[in-house]
């Protein structure tokens, strides 16, 4: 299969998990801020690698897993429904801590643009 169809099958996979999460009632899943990362769809289609995070770690994101497992069968339907597919993936979700990592990085360059003034100062007297 061609390169850049299965790189518009992820992106179209991409977003309608997205908006299929949204929509799912399991309080697993309800309860965080759950959010899609990243999605890997294998080239024949019949594996989709789905890295989701929250805000509130690692801890959290592996708690949501088993609510993501049950849903899973719901997923595939909307998913195969919405992006009208004749094989809809086999989804596998994976956790990750990149929104974490993400926010991690974001604070400690806030807090180096916080300290840079006051270094400043410091070399002006």
């Amino acid at each position: 299969m061609a390169s850049y169809k299965i790189d518009r099958i992820t992106e179209d996979m991409h977003r309608e998990l997205t908006a299929v999460l949204r929509e799912i009632k399991d309080p697993l899943v309800t309860e965080c801020l759950l959010s899609v990362v990243r999605v890997e769809v294998t080239n024949d289609l019949s594996y989709c690698t789905v890295y989701v995070s929250t805000m509130e770690g690692m801890a959290r994101t592996k708690a949501a897993l088993p609510g993501l497992k049950s849903a899973s069968g719901y997923i595939r339907r909307e998913l195969g429904r919405r992006l009208q597919l004749r094989h809809v993936p086999e989804l596998i979700f994976k956790p990750t801590d990149s929104i974490e990592y993400g926010a991690h990085i974001s604070r400690l360059l806030h807090d180096l643009e916080r300290e840079k003034p006051a270094s400043e100062e410091q070399e002006a007297d």
